[in-house]
């Protein structure tokens, strides 16, 4: 797994907690705020943004993929997902199937992936843990 320095990780905790408070989620009543560091050391930031046709809504995830590319970031060297799990308020907060997926056009098998509520940091995984035996770019002769 990368090493992610403790500035990096408060760095990432506050851009997800940050863009957590600007999730537009009137339907499920769910923000989520994610952070991506890419490999030029950049921090990018996503939330939810939901939609009444809901397969139209955004992840924050995708939401963070996006600004690191748009940002000219290829890959991603950690990501820190806050939601309102963990702790007190039940499971902590983990990409969805989707997002995962997505995380892995742009990570490593052992791209950490952190969670976190607006009170505490949770565990952390990586993304070989949450999406084992994935298929990727790799398997397509483009990695």
């Amino acid at each position: 797994m990368p090493i992610i320095t403790e500035p990096q990780q408060q760095a990432l905790l506050q851009a997800a907690r940050a863009a957590q408070r600007m999730a537009y989620a009137p339907y499920s009543k769910y923000p989520v705020g994610a952070a991506v560091l890419d490999e030029q050391g950049r921090f990018h930031a996503g939330c939810n943004v939901e939609n009444a046709a809901y397969p139209e809504g955004l992840c924050a995830e995708a939401a963070a993929l996006s600004a690191m590319v748009l940002a000219g970031g290829k890959w991603a060297q950690a990501v820190l997902v806050v939601g309102n799990g963990g702790k007190n308020h039940s499971a902590w907060t983990t990409p969805c199937g989707g997002c995962r997926q997505k995380l892995r056009e742009f990570g490593d098998a052992d791209l950490p992936i952190l969670c976190a509520n607006d009170q505490a940091t949770g565990p952390s995984y990586t993304l070989a843990q949450l999406l084992p035996e994935s298929f990727g770019p790799d398997h397509l002769g483009t990695a």
